[in-house]
This record gives C-alpha cells, sequence and structure tokens, in this order.
C-alpha cells in the first residue's frame, strides 16, 4: 500500500516521461543489443574499433547534453529540446539497416546518440523540477526503471524476429524505426510544461560564464570527479554482448543478455531510487561499485554460460543502483536554475571518461583476451570504491573552485 501511494503522488509528467523513454530505449536496444555483432560477424570490424565507435557514440552523447542543458536553462524552457533529440534518434534508425560500411553506422551511432545527448540533461531537468523534493528519488528511480524496463523489452523482442527472420539484422533494424516514431508522438501530444517551472527559473543571460560554473559548488564537483571514475570502471555494454557470443550462446539467442540484463537494472531502479530518499548516498554507491566489481570478476572467468549470465545480472544490479542516484545527487547539489547546465557538465566528464575506458577495453580485448578487459574494469572499480569511502570520511573536503 505504501509503495502504490507513492507512486500515486509520482506527478503524471513524470510517468509520460518514463512511457516515452521506455519506447525510445525498446528501439534503441533493438538495435543496439545485435549491432556489436552485425559490426563483428557482417561488416567484419576488429573489437578495437567496435570499442572506438562505441565509446565516441556515448562520449558524444554525453558531452552534448553540457550544451542542451546550458541552453535549456538559458531559455527557461524544457521540452522543445527534449523532444528535438528524442526525433533525431528516432530518424537514426533507418541508417543502421540500410549500411554496408563502418562510417555509415558510426555516423548513425553519433547521430542516434547526439539525440540522447540533446534530450538528456533537459529531461533529466524536467524531472528535477516536477518532483517534490521528498520524492526526488523515487521519481529518478521511477523513470529510470520506466526506461530500463523499454531496455529489456527491446533485446527480448530482437531476439523474438531474429528467430523469426532468420537472423536478418538489417530488417530488425528497420523494424526498430516503430517504437521510436511512437515515442516522439507520444512526447507532443502528452507532455506540456508546467507553469510553474517556467514562472520558478530564472534565464540566464549567459550560461556558460566562469561566474556560474563557481555558483555550482565544490560539493557537485565532487559528484562530478565521482561521476567519472564510474564511468572508468564500466566501459561500453557492447562488451557484455561480445562476451555473451563468445560463452557458446546462439547468435539468434545473444540479445536476451542484454535483456537479462536490463531487467534485473528495471527492477531495481525504482527501489534503490527510493532507498536513496532515507540512505547515505555515499554508501549506497559504494555498494553499487562492490556489484560491478563482481560482475567484472565472474565475467573474466571462460567458463559456463552460467557464469557470464550471472555477471551481467549482478552488472544490472550496479546500473539499478547507481544511475538514478547520480541524478539524484546533481539535482540536489545544482543551483535550481542551473540544473541543465549541471547535469551538463556531469555528463560531459563522464562522456571523456567512458570513451577513455571503452578504447581501453577494446585495446586489452584485441591484445590480450576477453578477461583482460574485465581485470581492468575490476581494477578501476577498486580505485572508485576507495575514492568513494574517502569522501564519505572526509566529507568537509570538497573540490575547490578558484576565484
Amino acid at each position: 500500500m505504501k509503495n502504490g501511494f507513492i507512486l500515486r503522488q509520482i506527478p503524471k509528467n513524470i510517468w509520460i516521461l518514463g512511457i516515452v523513454s521506455m519506447l525510445m530505449d525498446i528501439s534503441s536496444e533493438m538495435i543496439h543489443s545485435i549491432l556489436p555483432l552485425f559490426m563483428v560477424t557482417t561488416l567484419g570490424m576488429s573489437a578495437f574499433l567496435v570499442g572506438l565507435i562505441e565509446g565516441l557514440a556515448e562520449a558524444t552523447a554525453l558531452m552534448v547534453r553540457v550544451f542542451s542543458g546550458a541552453l535549456s536553462d538559458y531559455i527557461g524552457k524544457r521540452k522543445g529540446l527534449t523532444l528535438f533529440g528524442y526525433a533525431l534518434g528516432a530518424f537514426s534508425k533507418p541508417f543502421f539497416a540500410m549500411t554496408t560500411l563502418g562510417w555509415v553506422v558510426l555516423g548513425a551511432r553519433l547521430m542516434d546518440r547526439i539525440g540522447k545527448g540533446i534530450r538528456g540533461a533537459p529531461r533529466d531537468a524536467l524531472v528535477a523540477d516536477l518532483s517534490p523534493p521528498e520524492l526526488r528519488g523515487a521519481s529518478f528511480g521511477l523513470r529510470q526503471s520506466l526506461d530500463t524496463l523499454g531496455a529489456f523489452l527491446g533485446p527480448l523482442i530482437a531476439t523474438g524476429l531474429m528467430l523469426l527472420l532468420s537472423n536478418d539484422f538489417r530488417m530488425v533494424f528497420w523494424l526498430a524505426f516503430i517504437p521510436a516514431l511512437l515515442s516522439v508522438f507520444l512526447l507532443v501530444i502528452g507532455l506540456r510544461e508546467p507553469k510553474r517551472q517556467k514562472e520558478r527559473i530564472v534565464k540566464l543571460s549567459n550560461p556558460i560564464r566562469w561566474e556560474n560554473i563557481k555558483r555550482m559548488g565544490g560539493t557537485y564537483w565532487w559528484i562530478v570527479v565521482i561521476g567519472a571514475a564510474f564511468s572508468l570502471a564500466r566501459f561500453s555494454e557492447a562488451f557484455l554482448v561480445l562476451r555473451a557470443q563468445q560463452s557458446g550462446i546462439p547468435l539468434s539467442l545473444v540479445p536476451l543478455v542484454m535483456g537479462a540484463m536490463n531487467l534485473v537494472y528495471a527492477v531495481c531502479a525504482y527501489p534503490f531510487g527510493k532507498l536513496s530518499d532515507k540512505m547515505s548516498h555515499n554508501r549506497l554507491l559504494a555498494f553499487s561499485l562492490v556489484m560491478l566489481l563482481c560482475a567484472d570478476l565472474l565475467l573474466s572467468i571462460d567458463g559456463h554460460w552460467g557464469v557470464m549470465l550471472a555477471g551481467v545480472a549482478l552488472w544490472g544490479v550496479h546500473m539499478g543502483m547507481s544511475q538514478g542516484l547520480l541524478a539524484t545527487m546533481i539535482a540536489a547539489t545544482a543551483p535550481a536554475d542551473m540544473r541543465g547546465m549541471s547535469y551538463g557538465f556531469f555528463n560531459l566528464v563522464s562522456g571523456v571518461a567512458m570513451l577513455f575506458a571503452s578504447v581501453v577495453a577494446g585495446g586489452l580485448w584485441d591484445g590480450f583476451g576477453a578477461a583482460y578487459t574485465f581485470y581492468a574494469g575490476a581494477g578501476f572499480c577498486v580505485l572508485t570504491i576507495a575514492l568513494v569511502s574517502w569522501h564519505a570520511s572526509h566529507p568537509k573536503i570538497q573540490v575547490p573552485i578558484l576565484s
């Protein structure tokens, strides 16, 4: 009853944003759950190139958020940029179906991730604007759960289509266009930007200025540092797909591995988001890193596919514990009129770290074997746990902002 009461208190617009995210993630994961296999088996690309493309794509998405977030703060509105980002992502999907060249895959991934980057910070700022402070963790957790439910359904649908269509990658890519269009349509007709947001947000004359950066404060920048460390510890999920293929799972069933990870992620995101409203954030972050460390160690083992699935499931637990929590921590420390830019800078730094981590992961995979990719991830987990623990024991120490 209590959980149901909390869900009823969460504003309608957050539910709409969650469903929009779910539809787009169904589309994206129908593609992404088989794209690494398509690149390796059909286009003949190496693991290093897969890591480079995935790292560039994810880093681009994160880096673009700083500008879209700042722009949403400047104009005092969020929906237009959010809609444009979802539309750009939707119209990138047909290019995956048409390509025969690696550089077209890169272009389509960049287009898709630029759309994600444009919509990400304004959407997160909308959630923060709409959420009552006492329900902010639950609101971010709900949106993340719906988003990740789509990330579970996408690989499941892709698996069914791969079986039905005799591993026809391109037809699956074409069909992924449908839920993407539905997400754009729902956002257009379903979400109305609230008047109270327009009244509360103060337009910034020039948002990306040193004075505004200093206003974010040292506590905010500590969260940025920790977020970058998380990105180093958690490289592209494309390597989970390639690891699944190595474990002997039939090609058409490999997308189920990403589906399993995202199901665990979806189930965990809301309860851990709600828990973050009551529990030490640093402690929860540290627990999530322990889960990722265990996942890396299991994935480093060349053994039965069940061991690989256990590692993938723990990876999903880590995601459910950490992603909404980091967004909640940004909302709690950033000035209300600079939330868009605050999410943007957070993702800019995380994007650079993600690019580095994915390139290193691909290089280790090609040069030394898959196990060393996951050993490196485990090493970064240990370093990040140490950083989070140190910050928890020195809460008054902040990243200095020079005057």
